[in-house]
């Protein structure tokens, strides 16, 4: 069967071409960033199309492509869990957090967050909420990355990792949100075009009829992968699993870094729309795909190359469209990892520069030209990071351990979010806290689950029950940010809210 682990000349031909094309985007965006503010927002000149689009290929990660093809194909109806959760989100950052974002905030989500609280707390906070959920999320993207570079190459896991992490790191390094923008606008419209052209070929087996393909699906595994209950059989962490995909959205670093892109709110409104439509499109596709996995290639033979499930896709592309197809879906899933981690690499570097270093260490006095070396730094320590938890996780699967890193960032990020725009009585006090109750009670909880203490460890049971801590974290977070605001007021803080609330929210200046 083509895409077991034999190196294939089609396939690497692809593969390469995307190499070269985003080397060549790199090397032209690289001419074009000299500045700390070029390195991280493009300079602002960013349109609302393009910045949908790259909004979308930014979320349109391993875990949507990889990820959430497998779940389905190994769970059926419940993997479609993920692809309503991660598109619900988005309608809470078109009416709650974009145009708030653009109009206040300049690199990271902690601009906003700090404009009417003391820096250092706030940035502190938010920078250690941001690298929790930034952590995670690279995990996922490299474990997807590792499995396909294998399945294209015959490469060993952690080999492959390495590759994907130099690459990433190359021009993430010299072409900075330019280079990153343009790959995923480049990825956005070759993973839409690439996902449809599959499903029409899965379909074209059926006699494009999508109810012909679920009958073949019930035939094969009876009719349990039609309803719900295989994937998620307690309905509160299914809740919990809901809440953490719904609001995390707001509360992931490198969506919210893609704001500052735009030259305006209307813009960053604008953009949300498109990146919608674009996302809720493709997650359609997801249900096909993955059940035409199920049917052509057969769980066992899926779980044979990955555990995990995650190259149920490009093992379907290999079933319905030859080797030529296997290589371009390939390369396509590639190019989604590849701009996923870009983006997250970058976002990452604007937390541990802008927040940490400019604002923090340096009193807000450093330069651009320093600012921007400490970046690039920065850059390649995430990047290592993200080559040694890529080869430490190995064998998990893509989408869930990307909605750990939703839950971390809905408790983490999302709550004092939401109350430093619309509550006047946040206080620094409450804002830290908020963050680093959520945190680590989001971290403490996925460590003592059974994904750790069962799946990871392999211990009998877990002291915590739920496999996703949102229900509990998310609630905390925000009843900690109330209850100590409201314990230790301060005055001051209250008025500045009050002097910036229209340029919050309108976008005039004070």
């Amino acid at each position: 069967m083509i895409g077991t682990g034999e190196p294939n000349a089609i396939a690497i031909g692809f593969f390469l071409g995307f190499i070269v094309l985003s080397l060549a985007i790199t090397v032209w965006a690289a001419r074009k960033t000299h500045t700390a503010d070029q390195f991280y927002t493009a300079g602002g000149g960013v349109t609302a199309l393009q910045n949908g689009l790259a909004l979308a290929g930014d979320f349109m990660s391993a875990a949507s492509f990889l990820g959430i093809a497998g779940l389905v194909a190994l769970s059926g109806f419940d993997g479609l869990i993920y692809s309503v959760g991660w598109l619900v989100g988005w309608p809470v950052v078109l009416f709650l957090i974009a145009e708030p974002l653009r109009n206040l905030g300049r690199y990271t989500f902690a601009d906003v967050v700090a404009a009417r609280l003391r820096q250092k707390p706030v940035r502190v906070a938010s920078a250690v909420g941001s690298l929790a959920v930034i952590t995670f999320y690279l995990i996922a993207q490299m474990v997807g990355a590792g499995n396909l570079i294998r399945l294209l190459f015959g490469l060993p896991y952690e080999f492959a990792v390495v590759i994907v992490g130099v690459v990433m790191l190359a021009y993430v390094l010299f072409g900075g949100m330019t280079a990153t923008t343009w790959v995923q606008i480049v990825k956005a419209v070759l993973l839409l075009g690439g996902a449809s052209l599959l499903a029409l070929l899965v379909l074209a087996r059926f006699n494009f009829n999508p109810l012909a393909l679920f009958s073949e699906a019930a035939r094969q595994y009876g009719d349990g992968v039609l309803s719900p209950g295989r994937l998620v059989t307690d309905p509160v962490d299914a809740i919990s699993l809901g809440l953490a995909l719904m609001l995390g959205t707001a509360g992931l670093p490198h969506i919210l870094m893609r704001f500052y892109t735009v030259r305006d709110a209307r813009t960053a409104r604008s953009s949300v729309a498109y990146a919608t439509v674009a996302i809720g499109f493709f997650y359609l596709l997801t249900f096909i795909l993955g059940f035409g996995a199920m049917v052509i290639i057969g769980r066992p033979a899926i779980t044979q190359v990955d555990a995990g499930g995650n190259m149920a896709a490009p093992l379907l592309a290999a079933a319905v469209g030859g080797t030529g197809f296997f290589g371009f879906i390939s390369a396509v899933a590639f190019a989604t990892i590849l701009a996923v981690v870009a983006g997250l690499t970058l976002s990452g570097a604007a937390t541990l520069s802008h927040d940490l270093w400019v604002n923090v260490v340096r009193h807000g006095q450093s330069n651009s030209r320093e600012e921007l070396l400490v970046a690039r730094a920065a850059t390649v320590a995430l990047a290592l990071v993200a080559i040694v938890l890529g080869i430490l996780f190995k064998g998990q699967n893509v989408a869930y351990m990307v909605g750990l890193a939703f839950a971390i960032a809905a408790s983490a990020n999302f709550p004092v979010l939401v109350l430093s725009i619309f509550w006047s009585r946040l206080t620094t006090a409450g804002a830290q806290a908020s963050t680093f109750a959520g945190t680590i009670a989001a971290l403490g909880l996925i460590w003592l689950s059974p994904a750790i203490q069962i799946d990871v460890l392999k211990n009998e049971t877990a002291w915590f029950p739920l496999r996703n801590p949102g229900v509990v974290s998310i609630p905390l977070a925000f009843a900690v940010a109330i209850v100590v605001s409201l314990l230790r007021p301060v005055p001051e803080e209250a008025s500045r809210f009050h002097a910036l609330e229209r340029r919050l929210h309108l976008g005039a200046e004070d």
